[in-house]
């Protein structure tokens, strides 16, 4: 293969199971990546979701960890602003201690849910006081690199554990000025298409990351994977994103037209724009699927490609795992 693969699970609630269920496959899911020879598996973070199992990825790794023996398991990603830069710090140092080189820490800038589960984790923070996102990250990379502000070595102020090898660090984001900051920073770019799917943003953002010096650039996008292009057509997926701009507040992207009225009416507020953004969907035969993927590689020139299943049914997703890393090991052969 000349880009790695990798799968990021959002452990869905199929239908009428419990959560319970859902994080049981999570981790199947894992092993199963695990032994088809996938680079990483990363979990998500989401707020007030009841369809979504994954809501604190720290805690969901660490037993991920113990489950598996050689892949890297990470966030995809911790949702940094509701968060000290210092705790996510010790966080990611403590599993990179239990599993060192395994543990991928990977950061996003968006809410992870509607304005009601975003109060509720910041309402005891004073918003006066609460750092930009450039100075969050910033922080959070010097805690990392065991960097922290000292006055003297008595005043030292350090994230322990300190791990044989940091955590790997990630900037998910779609907008070319993620990707300078990624860079800047000397961290992984992943740029979110199964978000926002756009060629030209595509292109753009990694471009910027590229040229502000990053060294490695993955691409996330959805795959819908079958035995036949027939099978994979016929699977009902929505494929439908929208982003909401509220005047004097963050932009966030949402996943149906209604979530983004609510996000406004949450908010309580009357300039707003909603756009539909089109994410990147692959779709069709293992075969042809991977025939996409060497596409993209060779138009962007990414490392590694992250897979989000959009079908949330469970054995539909063991079998994706099985039906890419068997058309990778075709094409390697």
């Amino acid at each position: 293969m000349t880009f790695g693969l990798s799968f990021l699970d959002k452990s869905p609630i199929h239908e009428e199971e419990g959560a319970a269920a859902a994080l049981q496959r999570t981790v199947a899911l894992a092993q199963k990546a695990e032994s088809h020879g996938f680079k990483r598996f990363w979990v998500a973070e989401h707020h007030n979701s009841a369809k979504l199992a994954s809501s604190s990825p720290e805690v969901l790794i660490g037993f991920l960890l113990a489950q598996t023996k050689r892949i890297s398991i990470g966030s995809g990603g911790v949702m940094l602003q509701h968060y000290s830069a210092y705790k996510v710090a010790e966080n990611f140092n403590l599993l990179a201690s239990l599993a060192p080189g395994r543990v991928d820490l990977g950061i996003g800038k968006a809410p992870g849910g509607m304005p009601l589960s975003t109060h509720a984790l910041q309402g005891a923070y004073d918003p006066s006081r609460k750092p930009s996102f450039d100075r969050q990250i910033a922080d959070l990379d010097r805690f990392i690199r065991d960097e922290g502000a000292v006055a003297s070595e008595e005043d030292k102020l350090a994230a322990y554990p300190t791990p044989p090898t940091p955590p790997n660090r990630f900037l998910l984001g779609a907008s070319p000025e993620s990707g300078r900051l990624a860079a800047s920073l000397g961290w992984n770019f992943v740029y979110a298409g199964h978000i926002n799917g756009d060629e030209a943003a595509v292109s753009k953002a990694l471009a910027a990351y590229r040229d502000a010096g990053g060294a490695y650039a993955v691409l996330a996008a959805a795959v819908v994977v079958a035995e036949t292009d027939q099978a994979a057509d016929a699977l009902d997926v929505e494929g439908r994103r929208f982003r909401v701009e509220i005047e004097g507040g963050q932009g966030v992207n949402v996943g149906s037209e209604k979530q983004a009225l609510e996000y406004v009416r949450q908010t309580g507020a009357t300039s707003y724009r909603i756009e539909e953004r089109s994410p990147l969907i692959l779709r069709g035969s293992p075969s042809r699927v991977q025939a996409q993927l060497q596409h993209l590689h060779r138009l962007h020139g990414v490392d590694e490609f992250i897979v989000d299943c959009p079908v949330s049914e469970g054995a539909h997703r063991f079998k994706a795992i099985e039906h890419l890393a068997a058309a990778s090991r075709a094409l390697a052969a």
